[in-house]
């Protein structure tokens, strides 16, 4: 594994996970993406099971945070998102608005507007579930309708279907997509999509995502693996 080890979320260092990769400047092609992927098959293997691990052993608290670093996230870079989560943690269980943005000014961009999406969504969850995340989202049956409810209930705010799904992929559940501006773009490097604007639909959303899951299946790449192998070959980096 080249550059930085990956570490676990857990006990609050977060902050150091990724993997430094080569950046690709080239036009994508199908051929170069098998090659990352060949390349890179360890260390994807290898963050997905953290995000697994996290499913499996972390506390409804730690899915919290997790939740909380997708707010973050939504509209700005993950790096962003991994240093706004360091910078509220102690605040997070019952932090008041107020010294949540204190917290967050000059390190996020919305400091005011993000600590709003902190208290509303901690409010909401707390009389919806008590904030047992890990079993009100095991309730779902069908995926869609878990991603669904992330993204539809007014009390959850800051997360779009992007951001819901990156939610989800990153406490360990699989088959979501998570179209930010990277895997658009290489998307549409491979005439799969038109232009590489975000989805702005349900219908959107769950269109260009079926054709990221057949381009996995022509590929031959498992789906979640080929997520994190575009991301890596635009960033540099195994991180998000």
């Amino acid at each position: 594994m080249r550059g930085n080890s990956l570490t676990s979320i857990f006990g609050g260092h977060r902050i150091a996970l990724r993997s430094f990769v080569k950046k690709e400047s080239e036009p994508l092609t199908f051929e170069r993406i098998q090659k990352a992927y060949r390349e890179r098959r360890a260390d994807v293997k290898k963050r997905l099971g953290e995000f697994e691990a996290v499913g499996r052993r972390g506390s409804d608290p730690e899915l919290w945070e997790e939740m909380v670093y997708c707010f973050f996230t939504g509209g700005c870079s993950a790096r962003m998102g991994l240093r706004s989560v360091e910078a509220v943690r102690p605040l997070l269980e019952n932090g008041s608005r107020q010294a949540l943005a204190a917290a967050l000014t000059g390190v996020h961009r919305y400091p005011n507007a993000r600590a709003r999406y902190v208290e509303e969504s901690r409010n909401f969850l707390t009389a919806d579930c008590d904030l047992k995340l890990k079993k009100r989202l095991a309730a779902f049956a069908d995926p869609l309708e878990r991603r669904d409810w992330l993204v539809r209930e007014k009390g959850i705010k800051g997360l779009g279907y992007k951001e819901a799904s990156h939610f989800l992929r990153n406490i360990g559940y699989r088959g979501y997509a998570i179209l930010d501006k990277h895997v658009l773009r290489c998307m549409a490097e491979l005439k799969i999509i038109e232009e590489p604007k975000p989805p702005s639909t349900r219908l959107r959303y769950l269109t260009v995502e079926y054709e990221l899951k057949s381009l996995a299946h022509r590929l031959e790449i498992d789906f979640d693996e080929l997520d994190l192998v575009l991301w890596s070959m635009k960033t540099g980096e195994i991180l998000k």
